[in-house]
């Protein structure tokens, strides 16, 4: 019979909503705060090495995959001439690794608030960070990236969001001013998603960065994917660009994109899944109307 666990760790995210989940601890390897937000993280019996920031899940070894694939690899194919990738968050390297396996991508810049994010992630998601740390056409800067798209005389491609959930210093990274920053060194017909959090329980969320993006871009939506970690259905990937055909990329042209990029393997991400998770069911599709309107 399984020892009974000593610790169980609550995720507090959605205790205003009466919500909590508690998940135990075989071991919890690190636990302190941080200059910006509280930090844990524990092992899992069932989804192994857990990282936790302000009370938020932020990746699981177990399915971390899903996220950090669909974040990564639906821009830069639908975009389909991304050559300079810019990441605001992703401390843990979880999406960069993602992008790397591109063998188009000449650049990637990640900028990160928390120096103790990436200094665990070398740690302990060594499968993560130690390719993506290797790599020459990376590039960390550890800065608040709102300040960074203000002023950065750089341009990009494509612009990952891989945001905490609006609190702490994740918070300024939902309004208005921050994808206005985006949008400016973002070059023509460049795409920006965003982490926009579980619509059946953070409607206003998804909504929020709908209504700021949609006076920012010519399209702005969003795609889903369904990370079990993540509770509550599926997770909101917010997608804004100027070029309204990009969202719409055929299955066919997304696949011989992938070819060209090199093929690698995914366990989540295909062309089919690519094309299917803008088909949003009907209560997220009637958020994304009722913001644009």
């Amino acid at each position: 019979m399984p020892k009974k666990p000593k610790h169980w760790i609550a995720e507090t995210l959605f205790e205003p909503l009466g919500l909590r989940m508690t998940y135990a601890a075989a071991r919890v390897r690190h636990a302190r705060r941080t200059a910006h937000q509280r930090l844990v993280l524990f092992d899992n019996p069932h989804l192994g090495r857990v990282l936790m920031l302000d009370g938020a899940i932020q990746l699981t070894g177990r399915d971390e995959f899903i996220y950090h694939e669909m974040m990564s690899h639906v821009p830069i194919l639908a975009h389909g001439r991304a050559r300079d990738v810019l990441i605001v968050g992703g401390g843990d390297c979880g999406i960069a690794e993602e992008v790397l396996k591109h063998k188009a991508i000449e650049r990637l810049t990640l900028v990160e608030i928390d120096p103790a994010v990436v200094d665990l992630a070398k740690r302990h998601f060594p499968a993560l960070a130690t390719p993506v740390l290797a790599d020459k056409r990376f590039e960390l800067v550890i800065a608040d990236g709102s300040d960074f798209v203000r002023t950065t005389a750089r341009r990009f491609d494509v612009a990952i969001i891989d945001s905490t959930d609006p609190q702490g210093p994740g918070a300024k990274l939902f309004g208005k001013a921050f994808y206005a920053g985006v949008k400016r060194c973002l070059t023509p017909g460049g795409v920006m998603v965003t982490q926009s959090g579980v619509p059946f329980l953070q409607p206003d969320e998804l909504a929020g960065t709908l209504r700021r993006c949609g006076r920012l871009f010519a399209d702005a939506s969003c795609y889903v994917a369904s990370v079990p970690t993540y509770v509550g259905g599926h997770l909101a990937m917010g997608w804004a660009s100027d070029d309204t055909r990009l969202r719409r990329t055929t299955a066919r042209t997304i696949a011989a994109r992938y070819v060209r990029a090199g093929r690698f393997a995914t366990r989540y991400w295909t062309p089919d899944v690519h094309v299917a998770a803008f088909a949003l069911p009907r209560y997220i599709a009637d958020l994304v109307e009722k913001a644009a309107s």
